[in-house]
């Protein structure tokens, strides 16, 4: 960032607006030369021209090893180089290098910033697994909690510095950071551990509290929904009967009426209308149905009704519960492997091993036992003054139907971010929040309207606050 500051300095001081000029063609032979580059703590172990295909344009792919484990994926445009780096995140446990780019989505991807020309880096955040939901690697290590945590971060911007000078000759001129869910948690750690690497950030969706989310919130939302033999009580089929009522009693709550919930704090529901009277069928809700989705929207508590966690399941967000909450017939809601692999192998000082579940959490006492991991994972700290001292600017979005990372706690770090900076007038010179109705988790499914990732702008209103000092309104494409 300091690099790039003094380049935004001196177009300050000259009246003019930061511009990044696109670098010549790079000369045949030289993505080849870039496995003899020589990084200190890390190894080159490819690097390959990719063509221009589906809209990126032709590529240097490097591959690098950070030791002690985190892979970096690094995409060097042949041609015509903005002269910026667009560094991303990744989802759920990570483990799956640029698995965010094995698809057309945007989240998490290096896609938006190698369309516009930018250098592009990721990484896997320390580690190989076989799913985003596999938390085996952390298994007695704490290395490997330390690189996904925050380690791999810096990691992967200080390799990816590395390879651009090695490449063009010349420092990138800016830096941004894109990421969504852990993504979003690896967005707001970078400004909170690395206040001076990033001139934009985008965060998404923030998983910025690990073990109050998938330690505790998910274990409750799981118990909660369990029998006394620990099997499902809400099962796959009635999320649509209780998305319809929940809609028809809280839709024109904020004036319009358009199948979307623009603030579910402000929506009173009472099913009471879809209980079952006689025999329980898939047209009403049963007395048990009924208290499982009370305790989904009350959120965690102890026995003495203390919130352990900011919020429960948001109203609207019913349309997405059977890929996150009630599974699909025959299958396990996603929940459920994220609660038991974190818990098995992350959550604790000492790890239980595969044969915890989140059946086993005990409210009274294991919230307190998994905070210790606070400073390893979390990224909920309301004080950015580092980061707002630097000049960096953070763009927040969460979704208000989001069943999975509820938005709740995302509303709350806000709060408490605007009155450690003086209030929220303040913060918002440096840094703003969109929440966004009938989005779910990272746009991941599509919702009321069709709303979904591919109506996100990352990159766009971030540059131009950044570059041009225009404040955004939003993130939503026109």
């Amino acid at each position: 960032m300091e690099n790039a500051a003094r380049v935004l300095a001196s177009a300050a001081a000259l009246g003019t607006v930061f511009v990044a000029f696109p670098a010549a063609a790079q000369a045949p032979g030289a993505c080849e030369a870039m496995e003899q580059v020589v990084i200190d703590g890390a190894d080159v172990t490819s690097a390959r021209e990719i063509d221009a295909a589906n809209g990126l344009p032709a590529y240097c792919e490097v591959r690098v090893t950070a030791r002690p484990a985190i892979s970096i994926e690094v995409r060097l445009p042949l041609e015509g180089w903005s002269g910026k780096l667009y560094q991303t995140g990744c989802g759920g446990f990570c483990g799956i290098l640029g698995r965010a780019d094995s698809g057309a989505g945007v989240i998490n991807a290096m896609r938006p910033g190698l369309e516009k020309g930018y250098a592009t880096a990721t990484s896997d955040s320390g580690h190989h697994g076989l799913s985003v939901v596999d938390a085996t690697f952390a298994d007695a290590n704490p290395q490997g909690e330390r690189d996904w945590g925050w380690r791999s971060i810096g990691e992967t911007n200080r390799v990816a510095n590395a390879l651009i000078e090695a490449f063009y000759a010349a420092p990138a001129s800016a830096a941004y950071f894109q990421g969504c869910s852990t993504g979003g948690r690896m967005a707001q750690r970078a400004a909170l551990t690395y206040p001076e690497m990033f001139d934009g950030i985008i965060a998404g969706a923030p998983a910025i509290d690990y073990p109050g989310l998938v330690g505790t919130a998910f274990s409750y939302f799981l118990q909660a929904n369990a029998d006394e033999d620990g099997k499902q009580i809400l099962k796959p089929g009635k999320e649509k009967l209780i998305g319809d009522e929940v809609m028809a009693q809280c839709d024109e709550v904020d004036g319009t009426k358009d199948g979307r919930i623009a603030d579910p704090r402000q929506c009173k529901v009472d099913l009471s209308s879809i209980a079952c009277t006689g025999e329980s069928g898939d047209d009403c809700l049963t007395e048990a149905e009924l208290e499982v989705v009370a305790k989904w929207r009350a959120g965690p508590r102890n026995a003495a009704g203390e919130q352990l966690y900011p919020g429960g399941i948001p109203e609207g967000s019913e349309p997405f519960w059977s890929l996150w909450l009630t599974g699909k017939p025959g299958g396990a809601p996603l929940m459920t492997p994220f609660a038991t692999s974190f818990g098995q192998y992350m959550a604790f000082p000492t790890d239980p091993g595969p044969t915890w579940s989140p059946l086993d959490f005990d409210f009274e006492k294991d919230p307190e036992a998994i905070s210790i991991m606070n400073s390893v994972y979390n990224a909920d700290d309301p004080d950015l003054s580092a980061f707002i001292k630097a000049g960096g600017k953070m763009i927040v979005y969460h979704g208000w139907a989001d069943p999975l990372v509820t938005p709740y706690k995302t509303v709350d770090w806000f709060e408490k971010a605007s009155a450690a900076a003086g209030g929220q007038e303040t913060l918002e010179d440096n840094v703003r929040l969109f929440m966004i109705p009938g989005m779910d988790h990272c746009g991941l499914q599509p919702g009321p309207g069709g709303i979904s990732q591919a109506n996100l702008d990352l990159l766009t209103p971030i540059e131009a606050w950044v570059e041009e000092g225009k404040a955004p309104d939003g993130v939503l494409k026109d």
